[in-house]
This record gives structure tokens, sequence and C-alpha cells, in this order.
């Protein structure tokens, strides 16, 4: 595997994308007043070694976060799926964050990546991602379109990794959240205004500890205020994204992840397989990620 690089470029932000690295982005970096550069997205490694959550962001097809039981019923049948990384316990995040991703088309401002013949357990799938930079946002578009032989329940999402500090909070607002296991499975979900302790409708500093929670009745809207070496941004999501997972390891860390996707984790073992939609042979799940950055410094 290769680490190619693929920058767009303007006066006020670039983005770097590595197709071969699961069509993950390695930075985002936004120019400041005095023209320097910051960091929006915790900058990639570069070091293939360190693995795909290295990266700036991932994208996620054909499903989020952990599928517990090996696998799931559907349809009166059992589908089986294997661990797909070193050292997890259960199949994460799909496999398209795993897989190369070719150049469909490439301009000054765009980026479409496209890649076929996405297979994990018995998921068949084709995927699309498309980068749009102007100087005050990036657009990152995703798609995948089922080549399953039968219908089965997909799910879409986002990982993007973000620069964490003493000064970081973020603002955002949710109806209820799932707690989680010793195994990072849900455990209860719980109604945020029940525990303060998840509130975070205004601008809040992330916990002194683990967190590592799926946010329900998220509107598609988060704000983030960052100290003076990162970015403050809005993170916005389409509509069918109406879930959030705030990941950080603790105070120590330099990140956090703020992920829009479609469903709770594990929403293929929950009742009613809440955020998946069942894709029909052929039908396509589209959503979008915008990050924008138009209030910082300008």
């Amino acid at each position: 595997m290769h680490r190619q690089e693929i920058v767009l470029e303007n006066d006020k932000a670039r983005v770097a994308v590595v197709p071969s690295f699961g069509g993950g982005l390695a930075r985002l970096d936004v120019r400041d007043a005095e023209g320097r550069y910051r960091p929006l997205l915790r900058p990639w490694s570069g070091r293939i070694t360190d693995g795909p959550f290295a990266l700036g962001c991932n994208v996620l097809v054909p499903f989020s976060n952990r599928i517990s039981q090996g696998g799931f019923v559907f349809g009166e049948h059992f589908h089986a799926i294997s661990p797909n990384l070193e050292g997890q316990e259960l199949p994460i995040h799909g496999d398209v964050f795993m897989r190369e991703w070719l150049i469909a088309g490439w301009d000054t401002s765009t980026i479409t990546l496209h890649c076929p013949h996405g297979s994990i357990g018995p998921f068949r799938y084709d995927a699309k991602q498309t980068l749009v930079l102007s100087q005050t946002r990036l657009v990152v578009r995703l798609e995948v379109t089922s080549t399953s032989p039968t219908a089965l329940p997909f799910g879409i999402g986002f990982h993007p990794w973000f620069p964490r500090s003493a000064r970081t909070t973020v603002r955002f607002s949710a109806n209820k959240v799932w707690l989680e296991n010793e195994r990072h499975l849900p455990l209860a979900l719980v109604d945020i205004d029940a525990d303060g302790c998840w509130d975070f409708s205004a601008p809040t500093p992330l916990p002194g500890e683990w967190i590592n929670n799926a946010f329900t009745g998220w509107p598609g809207s988060c704000d983030v205020e960052q100290g003076p070496d990162a970015v403050s941004f809005r993170l916005s999501a389409s509509d069918n994204l109406d879930v959030a997972v705030v990941y950080s390891p603790g105070p120590d860390a330099d990140f956090f992840c703020f992920e829009p996707v479609s469903h709770p984790v594990d929403a293929h073992n929950l009742p009613g397989m809440p955020g998946l939609t069942v894709l029909q042979p052929g039908k396509t799940l589209t959503s979008s990620m915008t990050l924008d950055w138009s209030s910082s410094w300008y």
C-alpha cells in the first residue's frame, strides 16, 4: 500500500485525502488572519503502520461501530460477520475505511473517489465519496449502492478526529444517550434531562474521563470552539445522520471524535434496527457532512 496524498487547496484552506488508505482524510488546515495554517482535523501521522484510525477522518460503510453476536438476523436468516481488525473482538465500522479507493474525478475544488466491490459479511456494495472545498467549508458526500443479491440493512457515517486541548468546548443538542458496557456495546438508553452530565446544549468542555457514547435525537449540528492552536468550526450533517457518537479517552488525549452516523451502536441487534436503511439490490443510500469555519478569523 502506498501513501499518495491528493491535495485540494485555495487561498484559505487545504485538504488532503489518501485514496489507497480507505479514502481517508490526512488533514484539513485553515489559514488564520496572519496567514498561518492551523489544523481543523487532527493531522495524520503519515505512517501506514499506525493504522487507519491515525488519519484525520474515516468514512463508514456499510455500518458504523460494532456488531455483536457474530452477526445479525434479517429476513429469517442469520448473517455472520467476522472481526475485521486485529485486536478487536467484534467487527467495527464496516470495511470501506480499509479499502483502496480509485480516483474518479479531480479538479481545483473537487475530488471524487470510487470504491467498487466492497464486501464484508453478507454485504456487497459500491461506494462513492465526493469532497468539495471552498474558502470557508469542506463538504463530504458519501453514498453506498447495494450490490448484494438480497435486501439488507445498511448504515453509513463519518468518523472525523479533531484536536483536543484544555480550551476545547463542544455544543450540541440531543434527546437521549446510549450508555455503554465494558465491551463498548449498548447498555441503556437514558434521557439527557435526567442526568445533567450528558447535557452539551451550552459550550461544554469534554469530560475528564473516558467518553464513548451515542447521542440520539441529534438535530445535525455541533459547534466546536478551540484554543489558539486549532480551528473552531461548525459540523453539520444530512438529516439521516441523526446519531452522534462522541469519543475521547480522557483529558490527556490530544484528540476527540464527533461522529455523525445513521444508527446507534449494534443497531443490527437492537429491537427495530433503529436508523438502518434496508436497501434492495441496486438501491442507494446517501449522506453528507459539512465542516464550516466561516466564523473563524473572518
